[in-house]
């Protein structure tokens, strides 16, 4: 029976441009990428060997060596397919450490293809799988081979489903296709045998792989030839999902923003290019075959496996030192900012999210240095929780009302008593503990929960205006704080004064404060806002004053009453030139009739220099910590009891755990006071 060879020469072709393009492409990095390269190297060779028996056979060749050449090496290349494509989805799964771990998959790995292999190895002596003698025929054993594809097959099939949530669905189809296509051309070779479209169909296989899963540009940066941040996304999150022990070098350039800013879109995409290069280097010179990515921003990373621990702690040092010396490029000298973090995972840093959230800017929150900082020094797993977590953190202490409402009280330097206090928000978290207000605030400006937020906090502090027990105080006013995005919403004035009204609070008992960051926002909704609350006879207060880039004349045109001079001031009351520039800011707002609040109090020669610097009010730890609302009472009437305001301030009730948890917030009253809204 004549056997046609056409689809086998089809075959070559379309494997060669595979192959080339696999090369050209650069598709050759990974554990991934080199199966696939080695699964159409194997096609190639099986396809020359299934030519070179047929042709051997239609000849009349008469030499037993040859003839049992041919075609024991198609049948065992041929039949390698199948075990191979396992192996790529092993690799595409990123699961081979667990595969090496278990015995039993080891053997069902290996097993099947080892029967075949030795079968055909001793076949010439026992013709169990074909013979020649009379040409070539099939043996008694010759269906062990397609058992043993079936095998595969079927195994094939499974691995996919059960790691199938780490696949997308195109990346299933695609790898499905050799199974299919592998069922169809043995039918169509049982009912035409002459035709030979077995090489044919695995090679349409791998160009669907090809095309569905083996995608450089969904991996690779144009820019740097390194793997992009959405390949570091998944890698790690699949390295995470199997388990799998990494070490990573996490490098972010600490100034880039400013190099981008000087060097233009060009010459600093070719310092990334040149950065990748010698990272490319480090990797080369140690041998290690890390994975290499260019995230954005100056972020790099180099992922290492479990066997190469020692190595990565090199490569870490050798990244610092090669970026910390100057880079010469374009005649230009440019002097990096390396930080350089090693983080082992999931020892030091337990999931995927904190490793994304640690990555972004850990630079900006430690000090460079000559030397790499250990992930155990520098990642805190409690914090980074509390960020992945903060939005149902949030929605949760609203539902369970876990919002807390505490007092810091202002002291008043003419009157020598307290005369208000400003409402500060606390959340403690039965998981987290105490929560930082900025966090809040800043993740609820972002979801929208500010204003609920907002609205229970200003009923809070209506509710305990009309209480029996603030009357007992004789204070003045309690201040909220506002934030940004409240000011900005159309119906802020109408929820505060609704408030008011039903709780029976007069506007001479709120002072709203605002930051001057807010007031910087030249928004039409915060104007009318103001102006509709100042008309209703509530007094504001500039929370900060000092740390925005305010408007002057806008400032002027607000109707403010209170100016709080920021702790920042306070820190610098030392160096001349601030304290010059604070005796003209105070002078300049007395002559504008307004009240000026001193924040970051902490000693008593701190009060008595800004007593005799003629400021209105005090606030700080001197006096008091923000404390909850019964000790806040407690320390008012023991303050006015006769005792002074140090010593009240010592025998208060804040020592309580909820007030010793609260001291965590931060140093200095500014700290405490951080994000804090209405």
């Amino acid at each position: 029976m004549d056997r046609n060879i056409s689809f086998d020469i089809a075959a070559i072709f379309l494997l060669y441009l595979l192959l080339l393009s696999t090369i050209f492409r650069k598709m050759t990095r990974s554990l991934t990428d080199r199966v696939f390269l080695a699964s159409v190297v194997c096609a190639i060779f099986s396809s020359h060997f299934d030519i070179l028996a047929v042709f051997l056979d239609s000849t009349g060749c008469r030499s037993p060596f040859l003839l049992y050449f041919a075609h024991t090496g198609y049948l065992m290349i041929h039949n390698a397919q199948t075990p191979l494509h396992i192996i790529f989805v092993v690799s595409l799964t990123d699961t081979w450490h667990r595969v090496q771990k278990n015995r039993w998959l080891r053997t069902m790995l290996w097993l099947p293809y080892s029967l075949t292999f030795l079968l055909l190895i001793t076949n010439p002596f026992t013709n169990f799988v074909f013979s020649i003698e009379n040409g070539y025929t099939h043996g008694a054993l010759f269906f062990v081979l397609y058992v043993v594809v079936a095998f595969y097959i079927i195994a094939d099939f499974c691995y996919i489903i059960y790691y199938r949530e780490q696949l997308q669905l195109r990346r299933i189809a695609a790898l499905c296709s050799m199974a299919v296509l592998c069922l169809v051309a043995i039918v169509l070779h049982v009912i035409w045998p002459a035709q030979l479209v077995e090489c044919f169909a695995i090679g349409l296989s791998l160009l669907v792989v090809s095309i569905g899963v083996q995608r450089p540009e969904d991996r690779i940066d144009t820019f740097t030839g390194l793997f992009k941040h959405s390949a570091y996304g998944y890698d790690m999150k699949r390295a995470f999902l199997n388990g799998k022990h990494a070490h990573i070098v996490m490098f972010n350039i600490g100034n880039y923003a400013v190099l981008k800013t000087m060097l233009g879109y060009e010459t600093s995409t070719i310092m990334l290019s040149v950065i990748a290069g010698r990272l490319q280097e480090i990797n080369r010179k140690l041998r290690a075959r890390a994975g290499l990515y260019y995230l954005d921003s100056g972020r790099f990373r180099m992922v290492f496996s479990e066997r190469d621990r020692e190595k990565a702690e090199i490569a870490a040092q050798e990244v610092l030192d090669t970026f910390t010396q100057r880079l010469l490029l374009n005649s230009l000298d440019i002097n990096l900012v390396p930080c350089v973090v090693l983080a082992r995972c999931p020892e030091e840093i337990e999931s995927f999210a904190s490793l994304m959230a640690f990555g972004n800017n850990f630079h900006e929150k430690f000090h460079c240095t000559n030397r790499y900082i250990p992930a155990a020094d520098a990642y805190n797993p409690n914090e980074f929780g509390i960020q992945n977590n903060i939005d149902s953190i949030i929605e949760n202490a609203i539902l369970n009302d876990k919002f807390e409402v505490y007092y810091q009280p202002i002291y008043s330097i003419r009157k020598r008593k307290y005369v208000s206090a400003e409402a500060l928000l606390r959340l403690f978290d039965d998981r987290y503990g105490f929560i930082s207000p900025e966090l809040i605030v800043t993740a609820a400006e972002k979801s929208g929960a500010i204003h609920k937020i907002g609205e229970l906090v200003f009923e809070k502090v209506c509710r305990f205006i009309a209480s029996s027990e603030y009357r007992q105080l004789g204070l003045d006013y309690i201040e909220v704080n506002l934030s940004v995005a409240q000011c900005m919403r159309g119906d802020l004035a109408d929820k505060i004064l609704a408030t008011m009204q039903k709780y029976n609070v007069r506007a001479d008992d709120i002072n709203l404060e605002i930051t001057e960051t807010a007031i910087s926002y030249s928004q039409r909704a915060m104007a009318d806002n103001l102006d509709r609350l100042s008309s209703a006879g509530l007094s504001f207060s500039l929370d900060d004053y000092g740390t925005g880039y305010s408007n002057m004349k806008r400032l002027i045109s607000l109707p403010l009453k209170i100016v709080k001079l920021d702790k920042s001031f306070v820190d610098e009351q030392h160096n001349p030139k601030m304290w010059v520039f604070l005796q003209s800011t105070v002078k300049m707002l007395k002559d504008m009739e307004m009240e000026i609040v001193v924040e970051g109090i902490e000693t008593p020669e701190m009060v008595e220099a800004f007593s005799n610097l003629n400021c209105d009010f005090i606030q700080g730890y001197f006096f008091s910590k923000p404390i909850p609302k019964d000790n806040f009472v407690h320390f008012i009437l023991a303050a006015r009891g006769g005792k002074d305001a140090k010593s009240s301030n010592d025998a208060r009730g804040g020592k309580d755990a909820k007030s010793g948890n609260d001291a965590r917030s931060g140093k200095g009253s500014n700290a405490a006071k951080n994000g804090n809204n209405a």
